[in-house]
């Protein structure tokens, strides 16, 4: 079995999908939206982390959750525009290397400021981190793969 030309960008594509659900679950929660109950230990403990008080959640006036829905937006019609829009097809893995290398660059940054600063890590950022993450590997392995081949 043989996998389809571009299967690491439909997956990226997959995956934006439950990317977007836990940034808005996110952006509910900072925005007092949701109430829900994310403290489970002192290590695992969204309000500091993301919560409507918390000094780190946002970015000026804009919420970091916001900032994450609207990027992993972007991540889902990069991949979908390709098919109507010529200039994205012939630059998808240098695209979808950049924009997904920014999205985890700021993750791997949020990440870090919840390891070393606030001492305490949101649960639902950490799935958004891994989601992140396998999406960098594939956009990886696509670039790779795509470089190998004659265009």
């Amino acid at each position: 079995m043989t996998l389809p030309r571009n299967w690491q960008v439909r997956i990226i594509q997959l995956l934006a999908v439950p990317g977007m659900l836990v940034a808005y679950y996110l952006y509910l929660f900072h925005s007092g939206s949701l109430f829900t109950t994310c403290t489970v230990n002192d290590f695992f403990d969204c309000g500091q982390v993301s919560g409507p008080g918390s000094p780190y959640s946002s970015i000026g006036p804009i919420p970091i959750a916001l900032m994450g829905l609207l990027g992993y937006a972007v991540i889902f019609l990069v991949v979908w525009l390709q098919d109507w829009i010529k200039l994205i097809a012939d630059n998808l893995p240098e695209l979808i290397f950049g924009v997904v290398g920014l999205a985890f660059l700021f993750t791997l940054g949020l990440t870090a400021l919840e390891m070393f600063i606030i001492h305490a890590f949101c649960q639902y950022c950490l799935y958004s981190a891994a989601i992140i993450l396998i999406m960098f590997l594939l956009a990886i392995s696509f670039l790779i793969e795509s470089n190998k081949e004659p265009r």
